[in-house]
């Protein structure tokens, strides 16, 4: 699949790359595909998504990795670095009929060796509750229910039948009553058994609960919030049923949607090139950004909550600080669209500096990050206090990185100078990778703002959602349409950023090739939210979109092809990153030092699995 790195061909397929940790390498025998291996044809397909779980099993090796490619869905154990990749035995394999996995979530506060509930949601619309570990489809939405028991053919009944529609594949067109347009991404609500929510590229959101029923008529409504660009409704039923909350968010599809890591705040992004991010349980709407030009595709938040980053058509990735409600950089290194943006709990930098006279609010210079290593329990990097008495000032550098339809893996370095630009820089006497070190001493506390992320961290979930933290379950409608308190936030002090031109003229962005992120309409036209026309002249220049010139631009750290064809998936563990392609193709990349000797498997195709 890739050619060996080191070359200067603009090219050439990159294998291995220097970051200031050491050297990453592509494992080749722990790539995951396909049975036979061979590259999907992509054209028209959804993008290939992956996500993981661990089941903490006994056998100390409970990852297990779901990936869709096209019609199919896969089901591994995930061996990591350790050992090579099997292919030959996936745990779960499905084939839909009629319609394509779009997306996929674990519930990783359900999972146990014996049992995992896993979301699915599809391009016609339908989410499905299956359990691939007992090779079960529990339930079935946004689909007439009398139907479900319908869906499952047998695999070889459908080798024989192939080139001829069978009745089994008519019945995936039937009506669906809640929303018709694709789901976009769907996510298990942090801290919750029962509930999840799932975006569709109406532009609408729909909160579920796994032990109600979808009812047999189309749902009605009544408006439970409404603010500029976005309204909330409440399902109007003499019995609690399917959706209990509707979002209209925005105009145009809702590309993606990310839970901040205490689960409080809800960040989306969508065709209308707007960051929205809401207070989840009042569904208050706490902050807004507008991309550069073009839709967000992708948004993620960082470790402690302070920041979230999004990424587009502009080809930029864009930071925004929650606290601030403002821009505060832009990085340029892709050429193309910008599909997946993630941090990477598990690198950053510290530099121990010299004590120094500051001017400005302490609280400025609170909650520091330091990411441990001692995660047993739990792989969520940990928090610790900053600038407390005891210690010297320590600044710390986020790591995030993005890949692009350009095939194009770029890491990012957020940095002091960049978070604090009105503070003098530090005379570093240290600079030390943290990935080893440990977690911060028990009793260690500091005056602290309230933040998306400084509550206890839970286990953080491999997958591309948010972690999903130890937040009260919210397993009934009244505890969020009814209990609609706002969450309180203490702002941080205000950073004043001072005027800053960049050497950096702005550069024209390519707009290749689409995805189809289109827009579909919605069936349901009821208590639609009333939109207006945003004129990107008039946002240009202001806090909603800076010019390139007021605001620092970052670039990247690396930046290098590592596939033929554009990429999907960008997920970061402790002792590997896994991207993936629109070829069908999961590659684990060692981090430096977690490299070992592995021995590859027989690869043999098994002909079995399960066609929906």
């Amino acid at each position: 699949m890739a050619t060996e790195g080191g070359g200067k061909e603009m090219n050439e397929i990159k294998t291995q790359f220097t970051t200031r940790e050491g050297l990453y390498k592509l494992l080749p025998h722990s790539e995951y595909s396909r049975p036979n291996r061979v590259p999907f044809n992509s054209q028209g397909s959804n993008p290939v998504r992956v996500s993981f779980v661990n089941l903490n099993d006994q056998s100390g090796n409970g990852d297990r990795l779901c990936f869709n490619v096209g019609r199919e869905l896969y089901f591994y154990i995930y061996k990591g670095v350790r050992k090579a990749a099997d292919l030959s035995k996936p745990i779960d394999k499905r084939i839909y009929k009629g319609t394509q996995p779009t997306c996929h979530d674990f519930n990783h506060l359900t999972a146990t060796a014996e049992s995992v509930s896993l979301l699915v949601g599809f391009s016609a619309g339908q989410v499905q509750l299956i359990d691939p570990i007992k090779k079960e489809t529990s339930k079935l939405f946004n689909e007439e229910n009398s139907c479900q028991h319908l869906w499952k053919v047998d695999w070889n009944e459908e080798r024989e039948n192939e080139g001829s529609k069978t009745s089994e594949e008519a019945l995936v067109t039937v009506q669906r009553l809640i929303d018709k347009s694709r789901v976009t991404c769907v996510r298990w609500v942090p801290g919750s058994e029962s509930l999840f929510l799932v975006a569709h590229s109406s532009g609408n959101m729909y909160l579920y609960n796994v032990e109600h029923a979808c009812g047999t008529t189309a749902p009605h409504y009544q408006l439970l919030k409404q603010g500029e660009s976005f309204a909330v409704h409440t399902c109007k039923s003499k019995s609690t049923r399917n959706p209990l909350l509707k979002w209209t968010v925005g105009e145009g599809a809702l590309n993606e949607f990310a839970f901040s890591p205490d689960g409080k705040f809800l960040a989306c992004v969508s065709q209308d090139g707007f960051l929205r991010v809401f207070s989840f349980d009042s569904v208050e709407l706490h902050g807004t950004m507008k991309s550069y030009f073009g839709g967000l595709l992708c948004v993620c938040w960082s470790p402690d909550g302070k920041y979230v980053v999004t990424g587009g058509e502009d080809d930029l990735v864009t930071v925004w600080s929650f606290g601030d409600c403002r821009v505060i950089a832009r990085g340029h290194g892709h050429k193309s669209w910008v599909s997946v943006v993630a941090f990477d709990p598990y690198t950053t930098s510290v530099e121990e500096s010299d004590p120094m006279e500051l001017s400005g609010s302490d609280e400025d210079f609170q909650d520091l990050l330091h990411f441990g290593r001692d995660r047993a329990n739990s792989t969520q990097s940990r928090l610790s206090k900053r600038n407390s008495t005891e210690s010297r000032p320590v600044s710390v550098t986020y790591r995030f990185g993005s890949v692009g339809q350009d095939t194009q893996l770029c890491l990012w370095d957020l940095t002091e100078d960049i978070l604090f630009p009105h503070q003098p820089l530090s005379r570093a006497r240290t600079h030390t990778n943290v990935m080893n070190a440990t977690s911060p001493p028990a009793g260690s506390t500091g005056n602290s703002v309230m933040t998306p992320g400084n509550s206890a961290p839970p286990p953080l979930p491999r997958s591309n959602s948010l972690p999903h933290s130890a937040v009260s379950s919210t397993g009934s409608k009244g505890s969020i349409a009814d209990g609609a308190i706002a969450s309180g936030v203490s702002k941080f002090a205000t950073l004043s950023l001072h005027d800053r031109k960049d050497r950096h003229h702005e550069k024209d962005h390519k707009r290749n090739h689409s995805m189809g992120h289109i827009s579909s309409k919605s069936s349901d036209k009821l208590n639609l939210v009333t939109k207006t026309k945003t004129d990107p002249a008039k946002t240009l220049g202001t806090p909603l979109c800076p010019r390139m010139e007021d605001v620092p631009l970052l670039e990247p750290l690396i930046c290098k092809k590592i596939a033929h064809e554009r990429l999907t998936v960008l997920i970061f563990l402790e002792d590997c990153i896994v991207t993936a392609c629109q070829e069908g193709f999961i590659c684990t990349w060692g981090r430096p030092g977690k490299v070992g000797l592995m021995s590859a498997p027989n690869q043999a195709s098994s002909p079995g699995g399960t066609i929906v």
